[in-house]
């Protein structure tokens, strides 16, 4: 955590209006590939389930 704090704190070359950029841009792809997020989870805990059972 204080690696990542400290990441967020240094300035040398990324600003604020980089990172929400950034953010912005990852939120619009989750938001546009929503459906397929979803459905490639519930396959991986079906599968998950799945084998759960058998051991």
């Amino acid at each position: 955590m204080r690696n990542l704090r400290g990441f967020i704190k240094n300035e040398d070359g990324m600003g604020t209006v980089e990172v929400v950029l950034i953010l912005v841009v990852l939120i619009a792809l989750v938001a546009l590939f929503k459906d397929a997020i979803t459905s490639v989870l519930n396959d991986i805990l079906k599968t998950i389930k799945t084998n759960a059972k058998k051991i």
